[in-house]
């Protein structure tokens, strides 16, 4: 007969063949879309850094560039702004010595002018024995005279106190001097000189006839001589008029 032999030990746990470890990884089974979105991310978000640290750096870059572009510019600009204003500093003093120059100008009372002027308004009976120009009249401490012209004196002899006052009076309407300042300093009766001739040819003594000697004193009218054109040019100072005029084309005194 046959004999059955059966070994019940290799059904036993301890006798189970156990798995081998070395074997590779074991992938999950199922849906490997969220591993395949979990290494796409791992893999492209470093990508993506390392790009826009690329991309900012060469921004970066540029802007450097700008700024030291922009440095330079500011600069030259800073320069000639430098230059500018150099120049406006020196056209303003040019422009500053050219009115002091032309106000001196402007002031100018010309002699021929002025005794023309006189010769003019002298009335027949009254003579002019001496005309004398008077300094400006001291300001105040640091302040400019009131009247750089200074003034103008006038000495002679008239044959009434009414001659005298009627020279006063036309001095009065001169535009070459102040007739708020023109006034009669001093006024005499005193003898008539005689000449050494009528004293030599006769032996007769004769009393001169009295006369009155005065004294006159003006002001120098402070009207710009380009605002006396007229006066000048009838008075014949040609010169002095055409160099007015001449200033007054380049702008600097106005018309």
């Amino acid at each position: 007969m046959y004999s059955l032999d059966v070994n019940f030990l290799k059904d036993r746990p301890a006798y189970q063949k156990k798995p081998d470890r070395k074997a590779g990884i074991t992938l999950p089974a199922g849906n490997l879309t969220p591993v395949y979105i979990g290494v796409a991310l791992g893999v492209g978000l470093p990508v993506l850094v390392g790009i826009g640290w690329l991309f900012l750096q060469g921004k970066i870059g540029e802007l450097e560039t700008q700024i030291a572009q922009l440095d330079q510019e500011n600069k030259r600009l800073d320069t000639e702004i430098g230059n500018i204003n150099k120049i406006k500093q020196e056209i303003t003093a040019v422009k500053a010595e050219t009115q002091a120059l032309v106000t001196v100008f402007d002031q100018i009372r010309p002699w021929s002018a002025m005794l023309q002027d006189l010769r003019d308004r002298i009335p027949p009976s009254v003579q002019i024995e001496t005309v004398k120009q008077l300094p400006p009249v001291a300001a105040a401490q640091g302040q400019p005279p009131s009247n750089p012209a200074g003034g103008l004196e006038i000495t002679g002899l008239a044959r009434s106190y009414n001659d005298v006052n009627d020279f006063l009076l036309s001095l009065q309407q001169s535009r070459f001097l102040k007739s708020s300042e023109s006034r009669i300093i001093t006024a005499e009766l005193v003898d008539a000189p005689v000449s050494v001739g009528a004293r030599q040819s006769t032996t007769v003594v004769i009393k001169p006839p009295q006369v009155v000697k005065y004294t006159i004193q003006s002001s120098m009218s402070d009207v710009p001589a380009s605002e006396l054109v007229r006066e000048l040019e009838q008075k014949g100072t040609v010169g002095l008029v055409a160099r007015i005029r001449s200033i007054q084309q380049t702008g600097a005194i106005l018309k």
